[in-house]
């Protein structure tokens, strides 16, 4: 099916940006205290700087190149200039293994890798003999004696080598139906798909959903989400470049709090675990309040949630808004960092309605979006005009949605669906229908306003013993509700009654590892989950749990790098303390 007229690729953007707001800041980031900034000119300027030196270095069209390491400007210029020079740039969670790092840059051929530092360089040099593909290793900062091994500078330096005519016409070459990226999915499990984006699927994408979203030009972002995911690539890479906005790179995820007060930015993408991170301290500040202070919170709260459901339901605010705002909900802000945020977002996991509340009546409204990367990123939207808690939005404009009537599943069809999965044609067919409808392996309801509701993924629902289909996300939403629990698992599939893995939120627990088998906190927390199981049917009732004594973590292998629980690492890891919940 050919291209609308109106399909570009990554470069053409670049240049009209770089052309329309060349001496405007593109990227900002910390270096001895200070922002240093690169303007658009510089940031194209650099892009094909980076390009002529892969191609240098021997990048071929349609080779891969991966890249692993913080998010920084090198990350960007690496990225593009590999896109420019016609190579498929391929991103590496920096969590990543040695294997995990063979596997990758193994399937997708890759002739080069981009690295950050020594320790990701040791990783590759573990397995280099394994990857017959592999030629040379970029490090963006610091050297090495290997002679395969090439500097940030040395790259630089080779690209000037290089006519920039051969590199436009690398560039000319290049089509919008063409491959761009490969996105390798998270892995929950076994080895990760290479998802096929497209220029045309990652510029149209970022352009449907920053119009719809009202991000305007100039707009400044906080980059601090691994890179190899398809939102962040589409929030702080390709999304600042359709509109000339700016990126500031958080220093580290332990500084994204100082950092957001830095930059206030416009819009802010926060997965769910930042959010209740985020969530967690200001409850832990709040307690330490004096009387009086508790009292104007709690207050303000109550005003703040109802003038939240007002808005979705566009009605009057509370007569008092403009008081709990002036005095409450305007310090909140200021104080995270939110003050000029038009657009607090959540996405990539489940969210649970407590933290989407608690954010609500403290007057920030958290907008979440729905999608995967094998629609580019959001597949719905939610906007100030249009939104409702615990729903994740509108299909994004432009795109279709459906919901399969036989079991429910969210399909979707348009211009941000993927090309299918590298070297996999079997897993290609299964997500994509004859007639271009994406399967997403998610259940779901659509409502007469047209706003999606995610109820569960069809592979992760419990059928017990007595055949009842249980979608777990729901019940392990209820559960992280409770005030000092971090994160819930519940198991049963075949089982005669549903059991919890729990972990106890370390922000709000002192001592993890002693509370676990403290009595008297286990007691409490029995009067929480029997709360929970009040309000649930017989067959989703939590019959038995137990609590981890630490919290489940990306090192750990529970968590994917984008903090979704491994259900698979989680099932294996704690088998006795399952068993022992069926004994």
């Amino acid at each position: 099916m050919p291209l609308p007229a109106d399909a570009v690729r990554v470069s053409d953007i670049l240049d009209q940006t770089a052309r329309a707001y060349g001496d405007q800041p593109a990227m900002k980031v910390k270096r001895d205290g200070l922002w240093s900034v690169t303007t658009w000119r510089e940031y194209r300027d650099q892009s094909r700087a980076v390009a002529k030196g892969l191609m240098h270095l021997g990048l071929q069209s349609g080779q891969g190149v991966s890249i692993m390491g913080y998010n920084q400007p090198a990350w960007f210029l690496a990225d593009i200039g590999a896109i420019l020079a016609g190579g498929v740039p391929a991103g590496i969670y920096t969590t990543n293994t040695a294997d995990q790092c063979e596997y990758i840059a193994g399937h997708c051929e890759a002739a080069i890798a981009i690295v950050e530092n020594a320790s990701h360089l040791a990783k590759f040099k573990a397995v280099w003999d394994n990857l017959p593909d592999l030629k040379y290793v970029v490090l963006m900062h610091g050297s090495d004696t290997d002679e395969r091994v090439v500097s940030w500078d040395k790259l630089l330096e080779l690209g000037g080598k290089v006519a920039e005519a051969d590199l436009d016409a690398r560039i000319a070459a290049q089509k919008p139906d063409d491959v761009c990226t490969l996105i390798y999915t998270s892995g929950t499990t076994g080895n990760p798909k290479a998802v096929m984006i497209t220029h045309d699927n990652i510029t149209w994408t970022a352009k449907s959903a920053l119009t719809a979203l009202d991000v305007r030009v100039g707009d400044n972002t906080i980059s601090y989400l691994p890179l190899s995911h398809i939102a962040e690539q589409v929030v702080s890479l390709h999304g600042p470049m359709m509109l000339g906005g700016c990126v500031w790179f958080a220093e580290s995820i332990d500084k994204l709090g100082d950092n957001l007060r830095e930059v206030r930015p416009h819009y802010f993408l926060g997965v769910p675990r930042v959010w209740e991170k985020i969530q967690a301290k200001m409850q832990a500040a709040g307690a330490a309040n004096p009387p009086l202070r508790k009292k104007i919170a709690a207050w303000a709260r109550g005003v703040g949630l109802k003038g939240g459901y007002a808005k979705q339901r566009n009605e009057a605010l509370p007569w008092n808004w403009g008081l709990a705002d002036k005095i409450v909900f305007s310090k909140v802000r200021e104080k995270l960092g939110l003050d000029r945020c038009r657009l607090q977002v959540t996405s990539a996991a489940p969210i649970s309605k407590d933290t989407l509340e608690f954010f609500l009546s403290l007057g920030v409204i958290i907008h979440e979006v729905y999608g995967m990367s094998e629609c580019t990123g959001p597949a719905t939207v939610s906007t100030h005009a249009v939104w409702e808690t615990t729903k994740a939005g509108f299909v994004l404009p432009g795109a279709e949605i459906k919901i399969d009537p036989k079991d429910g599943e969210i399909c979707m069809r348009g211009r941000h669906i993927f090309k299918g999965y590298y070297k996999n044609p079997e897993a290609t067919a299964e997500a994509l229908d004859s007639d271009g409808w994406l399967r997403s392996g998610d259940v779901g309801v659509v409502d007469a306003r047209g706003l999606l509701k995610i109820t569960d993924r069809k592979k992760d629902l419990l059928i017990t013993a007595g055949g009842e289909n249980i979608a777990p996300q729901v019940l392990e939403g209820l559960l992280k509700s409770i005030n000092v629990v971090g994160q819930a698992v519940v198991v049963g599939d075949r089982m005669k009654y549903l059991a919890a893995l729990l972990t106890l939120d370390p922000e709000k627990v002192p001592n993890v590892a002693a509370s676990s088998t403290d009595p008297a906190m286990l007691a409490e927390l029995q009067k929480e989950i029997d709360k929970v199981n009040d309000g649930l049917a017989q067959v989703q009732k939590i019959k038995k749990w137990i609590v981890i004594p630490v919290e489940f973590s990306i090192e750990g292998g529970e968590l994917t790098p984008t903090m979704k629980v491994k259900r698979k690492v989680v099932n294996t890891k704690y088998a006795e303390q399952i068993a022992g919940l069926y004994a």
